[in-house]
């Protein structure tokens, strides 16, 4: 495993639409391992491929204890919208306003290349799943966000940790279904 460099705002990569995943072998985890890395050694709560310079379709999310590797994600339904702040790793010392889906449902594979649905009303990992997936589109938060504000960079990496460990929930506020029968 290895960390790789997370790409800034201004490069080409982040604004080009990831492809699909078709290849579910060795290479392919040891990607996701290298995102993972990758996102714990810059503090980050979620990672998309592109944000290191790969087009493929792959999300990496850390919220609390529960970690979500999502493959070729697709939005499957959403309702309810609110405004929340965001950052990003690839935009440093900024945080603006993003309107959101306050319930989504996603369908994806894992790095086995099995699908399963996430269905969640965490408003952070609903947040967070939608940040990343912008990603692989090629759009960045500030491409959607209102009231842009410059932030010291530690003011960024502790808001951070702390909506990453916000204490433990009670009740998971995510259900993941598998297989065929979740399509």
């Amino acid at each position: 495993m290895a960390l790789r460099q997370v790409r800034l705002m201004g490069e080409d990569i982040l604004k080009k639409k990831a492809k699909p995943v078709r290849n579910f072998d060795s290479v392919l985890h040891t990607l996701i391992d290298d995102m993972w890395d990758t996102l714990k050694e810059n503090d980050g709560l979620g990672l998309a491929a592109p944000q290191i310079g790969v087009l493929r379709r792959i999300i990496v999310i850390e919220l609390e204890e529960d970690h979500f590797e999502l493959i070729n994600p697709e939005l499957l339904e959403t309702t309810g919208m609110e405004v929340k702040s965001e950052a990003c790793l690839s935009v440093p010392n900024k945080q603006g306003d993003v309107e959101r889906p306050v319930w989504i449902r996603v369908g994806a594979v894992d790095r086995h290349g099995e699908y399963y649905e996430v269905e969640t009303d965490d408003e952070m990992l609903a947040t967070a799943i939608c940040h990343e997936m912008d990603h692989l589109e090629g759009i960045l938060f500030l491409d959607k966000a209102v009231n842009i504000q410059e932030r010291p960079d530690e003011e960024v990496v502790k808001a951070r940790h702390k909506q990453r460990n916000r204490g433990k929930r009670k009740k998971k506020h995510f259900k993941i279904k598998f297989g065929k029968e979740a399509v």
